[in-house]
């Protein structure tokens, strides 16, 4: 059984979702697993085993828009946090006796362990861009140009890649493959009707969608408005993982922003989803134009009457077209872990 260091990014909910589930497959396998991690990371994962808090690497907003340049500019001037980090982390390494490191897109684990000469596996979605050849607008060459800068700076010389998406695309490096999205157990386990309202989700409030929603002749539960309570045809709701969820596996079909949990969630349930990405965030993007060039959904940056109409007319050509979505488990994921893990462990 090995000692794994597991590093999580801990901005968003996603990275610390999904990792949740792999690292209790570690522990039931008989790993013991020391996670680092921040922010949500820390919050999401501290039931489960022992969490280490470490400097995060975060993305600048301004006006709900991600800003890469202030990005690397702010996360180079805190370097010599990220510096004290690495070295911290190198002395768990060494007292905990670490044999391998798995990473989540957290750049300090990584190279924690490539100091110490130790494997390093990297799970995320973010590598596709990097790792994978895809298909990305003209107009967003220049964002996808700074995005990739940033996710090959985060983990860089990891030993093995494992890549998750919803959609295949040919590889381009040998110590890369793709795995189906990473779920939630609650998401597997769950049983998806269409009865309900459209769900609505933003991670800020959205005054402009709100005026549209309310114009267009359909029924909405609306999460990320910062506000309760029902106006006209929008029932808006706080946050709430288990209200969320239920709204989540009951709705005819999904507006919201793109990011890669909710939307792989999502397709899973067979939900139909309009994709509104937050602004000159490239991920969110990326992930909402192949949402529409699979024809699982929609994809326009700033919604119209017209445009929520379109997609709620075209709803039974999306749902026809989820029908043939590849619903994997876990499992496949699993098993790929289970053998890099024995792989190193004899060498």
């Amino acid at each position: 059984m090995a000692n794994i260091l597991y590093g999580v990014n801990g901005e968003g909910a996603g990275h610390s979702t999904r990792s949740r589930e792999v690292i209790l497959h570690l522990q039931r396998e008989g790993h013991t697993v020391v996670a680092a991690s921040f922010d949500r990371g820390l919050r999401n994962l501290a039931d489960i085993c022992e969490v280490l808090e470490i400097h995060g690497f975060r993305f600048t907003y301004v006006n709900n828009q991600v800003r890469y340049n202030r990005t690397l500019a702010r996360n180079l001037f805190l370097a010599r946090k990220a510096t004290r980090g690495i070295s911290e982390l190198t002395r768990l390494i060494d007292e905990r006796g670490i044999d391998l490191v798995i990473t989540d897109f957290e750049p300090l684990t990584c190279r924690a362990g490539r100091r110490r000469k130790l494997p390093v596996i990297s799970i995320d979605n973010q590598h596709i861009l990097t790792h994978f050849t895809v298909a990305i607008p003209r107009h967003y060459r220049t964002d996808a140009t700074a995005a990739k800068l940033v996710t090959r700076l985060m983990t860089p010389y990891a030993t093995h890649y494992l890549v998750s998406s919803f959609f295949a695309a040919p590889g381009r490096r040998t110590n890369s493959e793709l795995i189906p999205p990473i779920l939630r157990q609650q998401i597997q386990d769950a049983h998806p009707s269409s009865e309900g309202p459209v769900l609505v989700y933003v991670t800020s409030p959205a005054p402009a969608l709100a005026k549209v929603l309310a114009s267009v002749h359909c029924e909405f539960i609306a999460y990320g408005f910062g506000r309760e309570g029902r106006e006209g045809n929008i029932l808006y709701k706080k946050p709430g993982v288990e209200t969320f969820l239920d709204d989540l596996v009951a709705a005819r079909a999904i507006i919201a922003n793109a990011g890669f949990s909710l939307v792989t969630e999502a397709l899973y349930l067979g939900k139909p989803y309009l994709a509104v990405p937050v602004r000159n965030q490239f991920e969110q993007i990326f992930n909402a134009f192949w949402l529409g060039r699979t024809g699982y959904g929609a994809f326009w940056e700033e919604l119209s009457k017209e445009q929520v109409e379109s997609f709620l007319f075209n709803i039974p050509q999306f749902c026809k077209k989820l029908a043939e979505y590849p619903r994997t488990s876990n499992r496949e994921l699993f098993a790929k872990l289970d053998g890099l893990i024995a792989l190193h462990l004899k060498n």
